[in-house]
């Protein structure tokens, strides 16, 4: 079943395999895009994008397995790389998604992205990859260890660690968000959570990940020129690994680009203009 809103927005969830993964569309006949959250960020994180763009384009969100109501129906916490990519074709079959749409990723979700584009070449046009790099740095690899070792009970220290390392630049309304949303997690998601961090922090380039090279489609890097957790000259080589890729330098935010500061939706509408 889904219904629509009032916005007309389409509320509903998709079966896939062990997975019930919630989505939303908000329609229109502009161009398609497609977001693609973050760890243990939800559609919410795309609020204040869908704010500005909807009547512009149609836009499609969902959320991965530990995130916001998409539930593991069977098997581990731990969700791969290849489930991930598996369900972001999925939600884009289902919303009819067309081969000339745009993804629009943040952080971990920009992996995903890079990796659907990568095997699936021909599928999509534009992708707009905020603060993703090839690996994990010094700063990046010190704060998932040492959150990895917090009491469990603790999620405000949990939530403290990650806000000190590459959070600072957030507005406070989203820096109680956060606290209030490891308050809520689920034990097995926390643990799930770190065991992607660690897995991120060992398991060396992207590229040992995806085939950069067989991205075919138009690539713009966002980076936050505070961001702590990723190196500039790692963006630049990341870069140089795929075809027809440039790289734009936000000004005054850091890892969270847009939550921090809405004047990163000119350079979207910039980038999105030029191409579709």
């Amino acid at each position: 079943m889904h219904k629509k809103d009032s916005s007309s927005r389409l509320k509903s969830a998709l079966r896939i395999g062990r997975f019930l993964i919630p989505y939303r569309i908000y329609e229109s006949k502009g161009p398609q895009v497609v977001c693609v959250n973050g760890v243990q960020q939800s559609m919410a994180m795309w609020h204040t994008f869908v704010s500005r763009f909807s009547g512009k384009y149609r836009i499609a969100l969902f959320d991965f397995p530990n995130q916001g109501k998409a539930k593991i129906i069977s098997g581990p916490a731990q969700v791969s790389l290849d489930e991930q990519v598996g369900i972001l074709a999925a939600v884009m079959e289902k919303a009819g998604v067309s081969k000339d749409a745009a993804l629009c990723a943040a952080s971990w979700g920009g992996v995903v992205a890079a990796a659907f584009a990568s095997r699936y070449p021909e599928r999509i046009k534009r992708l707009v990859l905020a603060s993703l790099g090839t690996r994990a740095n010094e700063k990046m690899a010190e704060t998932i260890k040492k959150g990895a070792v917090i009491d469990m009970r603790d999620r405000d220290q949990m939530a403290r660690v990650l806000l000190e390392a590459f959070g600072e630049n957030l507005p406070v309304r989203i820096k109680q968000k956060i606290f209030t949303q490891f308050r809520a997690m689920k034990e097995e998601n926390v643990r799930a959570f770190y065991e992607h961090g660690l897995f991120v922090v060992s398991s060396g380039k992207l590229s040992e990940l995806v085939n950069l090279k067989n991205i075919k489609a138009e690539t713009t890097l966002l980076y936050g020129e505070r961001d702590t957790i990723i190196d500039l000259a790692d963006v630049k080589f990341l870069a140089s690994q795929i075809p027809n890729c440039r790289i734009r330098i936000v000004e005054g935010v850091g890892h969270f680009l847009h939550l921090e500061s809405e004047a990163v939706f000119d350079l979207y509408a910039d980038i999105l203009g030029s191409s579709l």
